[in-house]
């Protein structure tokens, strides 16, 4: 299996009309088109009139803005982060190709934090409130749009239980495997792969600081689980690194 490099998830130009309709999109078994038939992913494709790219670094949308529409990632990889009182950025999240963003702005029609681009994306812009209307329509719409905020949820509690129950070697383990696992669905290698996010950005999304994760990747090297060459990162030991998630559930 081929592992994702820079040029696989090219971004596309700025803001232009959608040239891949949901039918034939290669991602339609991980988004909202899932358990649609034809002509409903035929109403969906009206509502997903725009693909937009974000450069590497620019902001999707920011904490605090009027939330209007939902985004599908559909090549890329991005952040979403929230400030910190000491004025840190804390991590809360990695989305890739396949997945949802703005799902934090329907509470309260704001934004509650910053999605930023980890490398040059682009994605496909769904206007909320037509997407409200469809799904009052197509019950199937309705129950894919459920599953993928519970899927938020479940990812959401894993989160929670990294930080509190585990240490820092379990917790970049789990990490690791989550991620190998999400890159496997979309048809990458299940043990090779280029992290896109840094050490820093791992650290605050795991609630550990830098030099720990640095340690623990070198250690994880030293103990034949892994092989790391600056972002390249290869598995060597699954069931290793399993057995250390496993462990921290005893």
């Amino acid at each position: 299996m081929p592992v994702p490099t820079n040029s696989d998830l090219a971004a596309a130009p700025a803001i232009e009309p959608l040239k891949v309709a949901c039918a034939s999109c290669n991602l339609r078994e991980l988004c909202l088109p899932v358990g649609l038939n034809a002509g409903e992913i035929d109403r969906l494709d009206g509502l997903v009139s725009n693909r937009r790219s974000v450069t590497r670094g620019e902001h999707l949308f920011r904490n605090g803005e009027r939330f209007e529409a939902l985004y599908a990632v559909r090549t890329g990889f991005f952040k979403t982060c929230v400030g910190s009182e000491d004025g840190r950025d804390q991590v809360t999240g990695f989305q890739m190709a396949g997945e949802l963003l703005g799902l934090d702005g329907i509470s309260s029609d704001r934004h509650h934090c910053d999605a930023v681009a980890l490398e040059d994306s682009s994605v496909c812009v769904i206007a909320y409130s037509q997407l409200e209307d469809l799904s009052r329509e197509f019950t199937s719409l309705q129950h894919s749009f459920h599953k993928i905020m519970s899927r938020e949820i479940v990812r959401d509690h894993g989160v929670m239980l990294l930080l509190g129950n585990m240490r820092a070697e379990e917790r970049l383990a789990a990490f690791l495997l989550n991620l190998t696992q999400r890159l496997q669905a979309r048809g990458f290698s299940p043990s090779a792969l280029v992290l896109r996010m840094t050490r820093e950005e791992i650290g605050s999304y795991l609630g550990l600081k830098l030099e720990t994760v640095s340690r623990t990747f070198s250690k994880f090297q030293d103990d034949g689980l892994l092989e790391v060459k600056q972002r390249q990162l290869r598995i060597l030991n699954q069931a290793g690194l399993q057995a250390l998630v496993n462990n921290s559930r005893c």
